[in-house]
């Protein structure tokens, strides 16, 4: 699926710094004074039913900050360009603690509570039509603070041992730092203009739009103009190493190293040459940048972020595959509801397999082998399913770990040929847009002209170990 038009359209005014609907402040007419419609305050994600909001469809994010590190305050306004998609009377935005101190609508104050743990509830001062293109820029400040997950610790704006800060994780990122619509099917361009002490820069998603420094401040201006979900939204502040460099198709590379993380230098010198393996694999690169930020602190995940995934202290290889293998399963081709995780997971988590086949010689199906047998010895393994694991299960590592098996058995149900098309062929189908796992299990069945609902059955939805005919199909089998 491609971009529409009035993204392709807005992509265009984003790069171009929103010049044209900034500088009259305002994106529509609103329609006369009526009762209008309210917007719904969640977005209809099953797993977390007050995430996003319903009424619009924004377009883009233009974001300006000033962070002090030293005081850890935050200063900013965010101006949400969203299309109502009905007569809006009142609408909200999802933001994650912090203090709103002015909201205006197409220029026009507007009047805004607070709600529940993170609803920002705007009244325009008249009502938005239908169809109409609109601004709602909000000034907050603050000292931003994590949110806790079960299982990953904290996400989302969180502090660096050296007084860097850096903003990842799933499923919430963005709300910690600017107001938006918080569900991965609101895919947006992104504009991000920060300033910070001088010493101190800014790494952000998609290309750099220039660099000043003036009074003690320098000011990083960076331009996403590719839809991207809040989840895969990107701000790191540090005393960062920075290198630049290019793929050999020419887009730009730019990577940024923590104080204490310069050893990760040989692990993203590689990237060009695993973006070049995966390009034969799945497709065109789908990105407009690519890259990497290498902190020094031992969080417990790494993310990918949209053109430039963020590492945590303690990684190898095989992560830097796996999130690089994301610019294409999960941020251009992204899951429509979060128990569609195995989307982006498994299919990620399958790109080491390919890698260490190709260009290690490893013999993937031995590997199968010994895998079933270390999950067979763990208790419990098989009872968590990698499709629809359950709220706050996503990254369990049955997807990570249970997905790549999964992936294996499929190539040799489907044959290697049509696997082979299926991994090209679905990130071109849906580049850009959402899709479900549901729709790739029918892609696949639609490629391989295979009745394949029995093994999905075992292998996504299954709580015991698959039958023996969906474990070994082809020519797998328990002994070499």
């Amino acid at each position: 699926m491609s971009p529409t038009p009035i993204h392709r359209k807005l992509a265009v005014i984003v790069a171009a710094g929103l010049a044209v609907v900034l500088a009259s402040g305002t994106a529509s007419s609103a329609a006369p004074s009526t009762a209008g419609t309210v917007g719904s305050p969640g977005g209809g994600e099953p797993y977390y039913p007050t995430d996003g909001n319903g009424g619009y469809d924004v377009i883009a994010y233009d974001i300006a900050l000033t962070y002090q590190p030293e005081t850890r305050f935050l200063s900013a306004r965010t101006v949400v360009i969203a299309l109502a998609t009905q007569s809006l009377s009142r609408f909200n935005l999802d933001l994650d603690g912090l203090t709103v101190t002015g909201v205006t609508v197409d220029g026009a104050t507007a009047s805004f509570t607070r709600e529940g743990a993170h609803e920002l509830v705007i009244t325009p001062a008249r009502t938005l039509r239908r169809g109409a293109l609109f601004l709602a820029a909000v000034r907050y400040e603050g000292v931003p603070q994590p949110i806790p997950h079960p299982m990953l610790g904290p996400i989302g704006w969180q502090y660096s041992a050296n007084g860097g800060i850096f903003a990842a994780g799933a499923p919430h990122t963005g709300t910690t730092w600017f107001p938006a619509n918080d569900v991965p099917t609101d895919k947006a361009a992104f504009r991000l203009t920060a300033s910070v002490p001088e010493g101190w820069s800014v790494m952000s998603n998609g290309r750099e739009a220039g660099t000043t420094t003036k009074d003690g401040w320098t000011t990083n201006r960076w331009v996403e103009t590719r839809p991207m979900s809040t989840y895969a939204s990107l701000i790191a502040i540090n005393r960062w190493t920075i290198e630049r460099g290019q793929l050999t198709d020419g887009t730009p590379v730019v990577s940024a190293y923590a104080p204490g993380a310069e050893g990760k230098k040989a692990l993203q010198d590689r990237v060009p040459e695993i973006l070049d393996f995966m390009v034969s694999r799945f497709g065109p690169y789908p990105q407009e940048a690519a890259g990497g930020v290498y902190l020094a602190d031992d969080i417990g995940f790494s993310m990918e972020t949209q053109t430039r995934p963020i590492y945590a202290l303690q990684i190898d290889l095989s992560i830097v595959i796996h999130e690089n293998s994301h610019m294409w399963f999960g941020d251009s081709v992204t899951i429509k509801q979060w128990k569609d995780v195995c989307l982006a997971e498994c299919l990620a988590s399958y790109a080491p397999w390919l890698w260490d086949e190709a260009k290690e010689g490893v013999n993937l199906d031995a590997r199968y082998r010994s895998e079933i047998a270390r999950v067979d010895a763990a208790p419990g393994f098989w009872t968590r399913q990698p499709y629809d694991p359950g709220p706050n299960f996503e990254f369990g590592g049955r997807v990570y770990v249970r997905g790549p098996l999964m992936l294996h058995a499929l190539r040799h149900t489907v044959g290697e040929a049509d696997f082979a098309t299926i991994l090209r062929q679905w990130p071109s189908v849906h580049r850009y847009g959402n899709a479900s796992w549901l729709e790739f299990e029918a892609f696949a069945a639609s490629v391989s002209g295979q009745d394949l609902q029995g093994f999905f059955d075992a292998w996504a939805r299954g709580t015991v170990r698959p039958p023996d005919e969906f474990l070994w199909p082809g020519t797998l089998t328990p002994t070499g």
